[in-house]
């Protein structure tokens, strides 16, 4: 009986496992048919889409020479008003300063700028006041020979610009001195009655200048402070107890970095057009192209002599500063290498992007030295001097005046400050021990008019190889709130406070956006701080919720090229050269495709907005990706009006994805057209009105953004 019952439930079973075998496989066929259908669909989608991005593009091929023929037309024309514009505005302020006769020498004319040299070294002014006057007028006059030097093409007038530039910059320094000269020979007449020494702070809008006169070699004497300037030092017993004068020289601009520049700048390339829009680069030195050879002795021995010429005047810079260094016990051991940069010698025109673009740049001489000595040269690629350059010396006090009778005695030197050489050296070359030589402290208030985004880093002049250093500087202590540094140094020597030239990037997003008619707001997001550039016209206005250092900046209208130099000098730095990419991360975009899209954009931008994309990084070295819409008046854009381009070397489209997507496609936005320029593509989503207000956009305002969209490169840092 309970065999039959076993027989049955297996029988049952069999019968219900057929069943769910059935089923499954029933269910496989239904999962395989659904499968097959749906990779049919994706088929016949691909086949449309190839199909429909075949149809666009040969629509695309037939309008492309027209296309390119109309944005040709529109950059020739604009850039033609400008070229235009330029050359009356060097014409009008040469008039000015023809109509001023203020009596100032025109540093183009070498004449004239050799004659007010020679008159104002010959000149035996040394009395403070006058001099700091004609000191400014000089400073104006290295500003001017700063510029045209920036913009000459001729190797020989930059020769004479560098060599005039030079000796403007030497004398201005040789006249600090002898003010200092003659205040330290009176010195004795002006003593503070509590110390019973001299002390006395000189400043104007150029200069801060601090003197301390030791007349009472107290062996007590610690340090001091000038608390209305935030300079102070300390001093070892050695010095206290010596006839000396320290001197702290705060000069509000940078004469040492540039000569260092100059000298371990060595070749230059030809001249070439930058990245940035702007004028060309100038060429210091006439090369040869590349792998030609020169076999002609004349060529060779101009260059010669150039070089000598430019070489004698960097020693001549120099002054006290180098006898110092010559003095000092240190060894310095220099080698040269090479360092290979890459410039951007980029065309304006669409047609370029076709073309193989011709990416080199100056070779530069960087100083490298024996790591046995422990020598830390600064690069002056990677940190910026900031904020002026501190002199801090130490001097033989000159001879005071005696009062005899109604007769004042004093002895007479020709011989100027002299140095009062410190770590002191062993007194003969038998003595076993050296005289210990505690190193010297100075504390210094930071400069109101720079913005420090990290810990100031602190560099000491080497005088003999022309370059700044970070070693020999030890127990440096910043108090951020108090905005002070104080450090110890082994001798006496000029200093710079210095940055990370690229601390605030790779930006973290941007945008640019229209206000109105010709004029736009460019806002980027720094690593450190945001920064909104308004312009209006050919005028710029920065705008930050950072105020500290920057209240000389915000809210004043200013040229692009004015601002750009004022941003850099208040360390706030937004702006790239060829050997950013050596610092800071990028998405390696192709610069000619790059440019491109700039050129474009300020063509658009008093119409369109223009934003940054995480796409931007994921679509390739070829491709560029940014948010755009059409926009008016200064609100905000909403955010739902944002869609994605995608820009290439032939072809721009609208794409379908969003930031909000999960992945990049590269698949066109369904319904729209292809195009070869991205103006082009973007006017099928722009309204008339758009159109129309793009078309009538100004020159100078699309200039303007163009330059400023080229000197950041948001495409390509962020």
């Amino acid at each position: 009986m309970s065999s039959k019952k076993g027989h049955k439930l297996s029988k049952a079973q069999k019968v219900k496992q057929q069943k769910e075998e059935e089923e499954k496989r029933l269910q496989e066929e239904e999962e395989a048919r659904l499968q097959a259908e749906k990779e049919e669909q994706e088929r016949l989608e691909r086949e449309r889409k190839e199909k429909e991005r075949e149809r666009l593009e040969l629509k695309d091929r037939e309008c492309r020479e027209s296309e390119l023929s109309e944005l040709r037309h529109l950059l020739e024309e604009n850039h033609t008003a400008v070229t235009k514009w330029k050359a009356e505005a060097v014409e009008n302020a040469m008039w000015e300063r023809y109509m001023r006769c203020e009596g100032s020498p025109d540093p183009a004319v070498q004449q004239d700028i050799n004659t007010y040299i020679s008159l104002w070294r010959d000149d035996p002014e040394v009395s403070i006041t006058p001099v700091l006057k004609q000191c400014s007028l000089a400073l104006q006059l290295v500003e001017e020979l700063e510029a045209l030097l920036a913009d000459v093409t001729d190797p020989q007038e930059a020769l004479r610009y560098r060599e005039a530039l030079m000796n403007l910059q030497e004398l201005i320094h040789s006249k600090h001195h002898l003010t200092a000269e003659e205040i330290l020979k009176r010195a004795s007449e002006n003593t503070d009655t509590e110390t019973g020494n001299m002390q006395t702070v000189v400043r104007d809008e150029n200069i801060t200048l601090c003197l301390w006169a030791n007349l009472e070699k107290n062996p007590r004497f610690k340090g001091l402070n000038f608390e209305e300037v935030g300079f102070g030092f300390e001093l070892p017993k050695q010095l206290a107890v010596s006839d000396i004068a320290v001197r702290i020289l705060h000069t509000h601009y940078d004469h040492l970095t540039s000569l260092a520049r100059m000298t371990h700048l060595k070749i230059h390339t030809i001249s070439h057009r930058s990245l940035s829009g702007g004028d060309e680069i100038p060429a210091g030195v006439d090369l040869p192209e590349q792998g030609e050879t020169r076999d002609n002795g004349e060529g060779k021995d101009d260059n010669e002599t150039q070089q000598q010429r430019v070489d004698e005047e960097v020693q001549s810079i120099q002054g006290v500063e180098g006898r110092k260094s010559a003095a000092s016990p240190q060894s310095r051991k220099t080698s040269a290498q090479t360092a290979e940069g890459r410039g951007s010698q980029i065309q304006t025109q669409m047609e370029a992007l076709s073309a193989e673009g011709d990416l080199t740049s100056p070779s530069e001489d960087l100083t490298v030295v024996d790591s046995t000595e422990h020598v830390q040269v600064v690069d002056l690629m990677e940190y910026t001097p900031l904020g002026g350059v501190f002199y801090f010396d130490v001097f033989h006090l000159p001879p005071q005046a005696h009062h005899v009778n109604s007769w004042e005695v004093r002895q007479l030197l020709d011989t100027g400050l002299q140095v009062f050489y410190y770590p002191i050296e062993k007194l003969s070359s038998d003595d076993t021990d050296t005289m210990s030589c505690p190193p010297v402290t100075v504390s210094v208030r930071l400069p109101d008019c720079v913005v420090f985004l990290e810990t100031p880093q602190v560099a000491r002049w080497d005088a003999a190889g022309k370059q700044w250093r970070m070693d020999g500087i030890t127990d440096v202590s910043y108090k951020e709130e108090e905005a002070e540094i104080s450090f110890k140094m082994d001798a006496f020597q000029a200093f710079v406070l210095m940055q990370e030239t690229y601390a605030n990037f790779p930006f973290q997003s941007w945008e640019l956006r229209p206000l109105g008619p010709d004029s736009a707001v460019f806002t980027v997001k720094g690593a450190f701080v945001d920064l909104t550039i308004t312009i209006q016209g050919d005028q710029c206005m920065l705008l930050s919720e950072q105020e500290k250092g920057l209240s000389h900046l915000l809210g004043k209208q200013m040229s692009g090229p004015v601002l750009q130099r004022a941003m850099l000098n208040a360390g706030i730095n937004i702006f790239v050269n060829e050997h950013t990419d050596k610092y800071v991360s990028t998405c390696g975009k192709d610069p000619l495709t790059e440019h491109a899209a700039y050129e474009q954009m300020a063509l658009f931008a008093s119409a369109c907005a223009f934003s940054w994309s995480k796409w931007n990084s994921k679509c390739g070295a070829e491709h560029l990706v940014m948010q755009a819409c059409e926009h008016h008046g200064p609100a905000p854009v909403p955010k739902d009006l944002w869609h994605l381009y995608l820009l290439g070397a032939q072809m721009s489209l609208k794409l379908e994805i969003t930031e909000k997507s999960e992945a990049f496609s590269p698949d066109h936005y369904p319904g729209s057209e292809l195009h070869s320029t991205f103006i082009h593509m973007f006017q099928d989503d722009m309204s008339t009105d758009g159109i129309v207000r793009t078309r009538e956009s100004n020159y100078l305002f699309v200039n303007t953004v163009q330059n400023l969209l080229c000197a950041t490169r948001p495409l390509m840092y962020s």
